[in-house]
């Protein structure tokens, strides 16, 4: 009764008569059309038919599956009737979309309100899991539906890890009751979906195109990855959100047609064969840091890569630049400040300490909206991609998966150094008194800062007497 309606994912689902079933998949593959089908046969039946309670994130949702079930009726000339949105709790006002069977069964579709499911019995369906507003109220008012030997079923796709939807396909898939499928988007145009849309057999070369068209659409990696390949991607663990990022994003950023002349700024994220190389320019207006140009190269050698940095330090007045000295670094770094001077290029070693540094100080930049960055789907990605852990040891470790869009984050820590070269001015302490001179903006470090006196004292003596106490 399945062959022609549904694709092989769909038919086996529908097929498998397990009591516990879970669904971990892509969207818009025709899961919740395969269990409304499921759902109206175990309605209708003549051999112990079953009330169904359907609940998915939001009513829409819920209508829509109903539009399915009465499709089912009609095809199968099914005797059902429609009663439209009922009360099935006046006390707490809970309504349902309902189509009621010659038999006396229902199938109802209900909102995602936990209450809805107190004093019920029946099959119990939950679509879109891991969105309900309520998931764990809802698992607690729903389970007991199912005592009297119910079946029950859970499709979603995944939001993240941290939700009862993920830690019930892990225990699934570590081996308990529940049969557990599992179908992602290129599962389903294996299959045959992409054909089922399109109308027609695709050739292997169609299908690759929409795909790709899809993936595109999609517009970040973490919407592809959760929403269509069945990976959840925790957001908690991302330092710095899509919100934070998208709210930093201009139009104008990135455009070296809007320098406008003022300081600028610096990073050097050093790659060569396996992670990009990427050259960051800000420039401080007011106390926002703009994003003036970005150079991303792959692959390239380091003599190009060094024309590149040299292009960018005489097409801005760079005050300072900050380069990843880590490993390969060593000798860019040496032959940089060669080439412009040791007050303008500072070498940064990626200890942990240092890239815990500077992720913190990035965010509050980014957190108080004092930069603006690229809206590109690389950057944006590259900025959302770094995760803070923590190691063995208990230390904080920030780090990234490599990909082949944004490499190993390249453009994240790129940006990042350039902020700190904007960034790590001397302030002066509460009673020095420090000459103005432009000198005087010079990193401390660099031996041509003139010497900051405090109540009549260098530095070094204050020091010695701070020591002595």
């Amino acid at each position: 009764m399945t062959g022609g309606y549904f694709l092989p994912y769909q038919a086996k689902w529908i097929t498998d008569q397990s009591r516990f079933k879970i669904w971990e998949k892509s969207r818009r593959i025709g899961a919740t059309y395969a269990q409304s089908y499921e759902d109206v046969i175990d309605a209708s039946k003549a051999d112990g038919p079953i009330d169904v309670w359907f609940s998915s994130a939001d009513d829409s949702a819920a209508a829509e599956y109903i539009r399915y079930c009465e499709m089912w009726t009609r095809l199968y000339d099914i005797a059902a009737k429609d009663l439209g949105e009922i009360v099935i709790d006046k006390e707490d006002d809970i309504k349902a979309r309902t189509i009621e069977f010659a038999n006396g069964k229902r199938v109802h579709g209900l909102s995602s309100n936990p209450k809805a499911f107190r004093s019920k019995g029946g099959k119990l369906v939950l679509d879109e899991f891991a969105f309900h507003a309520q998931p764990e109220e809802m698992w607690k008012a729903a389970r007991p539906i199912i005592t009297w030997g119910f079946p029950v079923r859970i499709l979603s796709t995944y939001n993240g890890k941290g939700n009862r939807y993920y830690r019930m396909v892990d225990e699934a898939r570590k081996g308990n009751a529940w049969s557990l499928h599992t179908v992602t988007i290129e599962d389903a145009v294996r299959q045959g979906l992409a054909d089922k849309i399109m109308g027609r057999v695709l050739t292997d070369e169609e299908r690759a195109a929409w795909m790709a068209a899809e993936h595109d659409a999609t517009g970040d990696e973490e919407t592809w990855l959760q929403e269509y390949m069945c990976q959840p991607v925790d957001e908690a663990t991302a330092w710095l959100t899509w919100d934070l990022i998208t709210a930093c994003e201009h139009k104008d950023a990135g455009n070296p047609d809007h320098y406008a002349g003022g300081p600028c700024y610096a990073g050097w994220d050093i790659g060569r064969k396996r992670d990009l190389s990427v050259m960051w320019i800000d420039e401080l207006v007011g106390d926002v840091m703009w994003t003036r140009e970005v150079v991303e190269m792959h692959r390239k050698t380091f003599a190009e890569q060094d024309a590149a940095f040299d292009r960018l330090m005489g097409s801005y007045d760079v005050r300072r630049a900050c380069i990843d000295q880590t490993g390969m670094g060593e000798k860019v770094v040496e032959d940089a400040k060669k080439r412009h001077g040791e007050y303008k290029v500072e070498g940064v070693m990626f200890t942990l300490p240092v890239k815990q540094d500077l992720a913190t100080r990035g965010k509050q930049m980014f957190e108080d909206k004092r930069t603006r960055i690229p809206p590109t789907r690389t950057i944006r990605e590259s900025h959302h991609a770094v995760r803070k852990m923590t190691t063995v040891a208990g230390a904080p470790r920030f780090d990234a998966e490599r990909s082949e869009l944004i490499g190993h984050a390249d453009h994240f820590w790129a940006h990042m150094l350039a902020l700190l070269a904007g960034a790590n001015l001397v302030q002066p302490a509460a009673g020095a008194t420090v000459e103005g001179k432009r000198e005087d903006l010079l990193p401390a470090s660099m031996p041509e800062r003139p010497a900051v006196r405090m109540f009549g004292r260098t530095f070094e003596q204050m020091r010695g007497i701070f020591r002595s106490r």
